[in-house]
């Protein structure tokens, strides 16, 4: 949380520690992933609660109940410091690989909380990707066919527990790149794992990790350039 707007928060700790005010566990995946695969890695460390970085500009979910009501410079004063910063980051690194003739497989990577409204998820691992797009049904069925033997018992589900095609940074993105450059995947993980830490949590990253690997050498879901 930026010390300038911690006041916004006083009493409200339970919020920031809690799902609402971030993805626990999805920054150390993501590094993982990052360094074996040799790829660029653009990270977000402010609190959803101040700006939600996943979604676009005039969504409901945008600002949290404790930054809706700031006055609209304020808030722009946000968008201009925090939010598009990064979403300008990614964006341009995507199109820079992209203009080069290259093909790009984008991984987003999220954590979801194990109980939402009194209701147990039944999922562990899910991959959100829009089926319409061929590149992206390709590379999710061999990357969770690869990392299912390395996972055994775990729930993966392919567009749980959210829909790939929902309000995101990847469906931004889809509309400004076509399939077979652009490949755009958000990866959830059950925060039931990073809860647990140790060799469990280690071992499913790297399970995660080697099967992205495997899959982007092979050259699933389409040409690699």
């Amino acid at each position: 949380m930026p010390t300038a707007y911690a006041p916004l928060f006083a009493g409200h700790a339970a919020w920031l520690d809690s799902h609402r005010g971030w993805d626990a566990g999805a920054l150390t995946l993501a590094r993982c992933m990052a360094r074996a695969a040799g790829a660029p890695l653009h990270a977000a460390t402010v609190t959803r609660l101040l700006i939600d970085l996943n979604r676009s500009i005039g969504h409901r979910q945008l600002f949290s109940p404790f930054t809706r009501a700031l006055a609209p410079a304020d808030r722009q004063a946000i968008v201009d410091r925090h939010y598009r910063p990064h979403r300008d980051r990614v964006a341009a690194t995507i199109a820079a690989h992209i203009a080069a003739g290259r093909r790009v497989v984008h991984v987003a990577s999220h954590s979801f909380t194990p109980v939402l409204d009194g209701k147990l998820r039944q999922v562990d691992i899910g991959w959100l990707y829009d089926p319409r797009r061929h590149g992206e049904a390709s590379f999710v069925r061999a990357w969770m066919a690869l990392a299912a033997p390395a996972a055994p018992g775990l729930r993966l589900r392919r567009n749980a527990p959210y829909r790939g095609r929902a309000d995101g940074l990847t469906a931004w993105l889809r509309q400004r790149h076509p399939d077979d450059a652009y490949v755009g995947i958000e990866l959830e993980v059950n925060q039931r794992f990073v809860g647990q830490g140790g060799a469990p949590w280690r071992a499913l990253q790297t399970a995660l990790t080697d099967a992205l690997v495997a899959t982007w050498s092979a050259g699933a879901g389409g040409p690699l350039r």
